[in-house]
């Protein structure tokens, strides 16, 4: 049972925008802080950002704070990923996951759930 529903990737131009969406249920919503990481061909996934449950706390990855930003909506039980000046670097497979606290947001390994990943190609 898939828990965890990204979209919104795409193929974009070096500079350009894309808006990532992560649906979940509202059990899983409500429990869970959730983060994106991402997996480029070849190499380890890779943190992103990751939200609190409140939406209080945000953290993200040196590589992309400034230009990426994490959001939630609570009424549509959705984690956003806006993704501003994108550069052929970000491209990779992005994924959402949840975790049941902040500690340690960073290893891959620890979160408890995982959505099916979304293509994200940045090229001219």
């Amino acid at each position: 049972q898939v828990q965890l529903v990204e979209s919104g990737g795409g193929l974009v131009q070096p500079g350009g925008s894309l808006r990532l969406s992560c649906a979940a249920s509202a059990r899983i919503f409500s429990s869970y802080s959730i983060g994106w990481f991402r997996q480029a061909p070849g190499k380890e996934r890779e943190f992103v950002a990751i939200i609190s449950r409140s939406g209080s706390t945000t953290y993200y990855a040196d590589s992309v704070t400034g230009r990426f930003t994490i959001s939630r909506d609570d009424t549509k039980n959705t984690v956003y990923l806006q993704m501003n000046n994108l550069n052929p670097e970000d491209t990779a497979v992005y994924y959402c996951a949840a975790k049941s606290s902040l500690l340690d947001y960073t290893i891959y390994r620890l979160y408890d759930l995982w959505g099916q990943g979304t293509q994200v190609t940045v090229s001219s």
